[in-house]
């Protein structure tokens, strides 16, 4: 297929104080051998050079816009802005640690056409992630879920022998590096057309959204061909490292997901494991990050908004409960409908 014919791609970036990691970010971009290709920077009041950086890096012939928000909507509203600025076909969100390999938006096309072609019916595809250094670690390859509504980038942190070579479908995909089908974010949009839920403003934002795909009966891809390198920040073990505001928003996010989502059949049959993650949780913010309270305080306030927000998204609910009750047992599932790959053993919390 000739770069005329192809669907145009924009790659969307959304930054905050992002001035070391984007100009190695925005060289890869200018590097992607796809065409026609655009970029869009939403930056969300960064106090250092992002801005200057997004505005004059030189991108040969690509062509850009630059959205100064003036004022941190994290990444939901930065990438509601960058959505709202262009009409492509497709969306790469991409974050600015995130860097593609100049073949891999060609790949992540390539497996969307052909579910266009073949089945499954897919809003999304994520290629394979990987941390930089030696030896080279897995950071993401697809998102898990698992029975405590924990979800989970798969095989993040594992040692990068070749495992997850396989083309799949997933639950879910991070929004650090994933190729997003317009039609389907339009189709899963709240109503007044926000696609990521700006209550969430930092983390699990994504997973929400994929929730949201699952719930329409739309499917996520993961393929193994599309390959990006990925210096993650945030993991688990350094939560004492992030600011106090980042780790309430996790906090609060992981109760959003479940007011949005779950269902009664599900609350009882994972009352166990979500119990116990949540009294692991409250303990900790008691005894280690009591900066985190407010979150519980904010579920209170905002009930009714969650409510009425749970309401719209379980009116238009159109998969079987099976579409996502699946991703509770399994971790990939081949494009077929043979089904395989049970979860491995995970601990809970965190």
């Amino acid at each position: 297929m000739t770069a005329e014919a192809n669907p145009r791609v924009t790659v969307c970036v959304v930054t905050y104080d992002s001035a070391g990691d984007l100009p190695g970010c925005l060289a890869s971009v200018a590097a992607i051998r796809y065409r026609p290709l655009d970029l869009v920077v939403v930056d969300c009041g960064s106090r250092d050079d992002s801005v200057a950086i997004a505005r004059g890096t030189d991108l040969g012939d690509l062509p850009r816009t630059v959205v100064p928000l003036g004022e941190n909507r994290g990444f939901a509203g930065g990438m509601n802005a960058a959505l709202a600025s262009g009409d492509a076909p497709f969306i790469l969100a991409l974050n600015p640690d995130a860097r593609p390999r100049p073949d891999a938006v060609g790949r992540l096309v390539e497996r969307l056409e052909a579910c266009d072609a073949e089945g499954p019916r897919a809003a999304a595809v994520t290629g394979r992630l990987v941390r930089p250094g030696e030896p080279p670690t897995l950071d993401a390859c697809g998102m898990v879920l698992l029975s405590a509504w924990r979800h989970l980038d798969r095989g993040s942190g594992e040692d990068d022998r070749g495992q997850y070579a396989d083309a799949e479908r997933v639950f879910g995909a991070t929004g650090a590096a994933t190729l997003y089908r317009r039609r389907a974010l339009e189709d899963v949009a709240f109503s007044g057309g926000e696609v990521f839920d700006p209550l969430f403003h930092s983390y699990r934002e994504d997973a929400e959204l994929c929730f949201r795909f699952q719930e329409r009966g739309w499917e996520v891809i993961y393929e193994p061909a599309a390959s990006f390198e990925h210096r993650r920040r945030v993991v688990p073990a350094g939560r004492r490292d992030l600011p106090a505001a980042i780790n309430r928003h996790s906090l609060k996010n992981r109760y959003l997901l479940r007011a949005y989502h779950q269902t009664p059949a599900n609350f009882l049959r994972t009352l166990a494991p979500t119990l116990l993650r949540d009294v692991l949780a409250l303990v900790w913010v008691l005894a280690m990050e009591r900066s985190s309270l407010p979150a519980y305080g904010w579920l209170w306030r905002h009930r009714r908004q969650i409510l009425e927000r749970r309401r719209y998204l379980q009116g238009r609910r159109t998969a079987p409960a099976e579409h996502l009750e699946r991703w509770f047992r399994h971790s990939a599932l081949p494009l077929g409908g043979k089904r395989r790959f049970r979860h491995p053993a995970l601990p809970l919390g965190g």
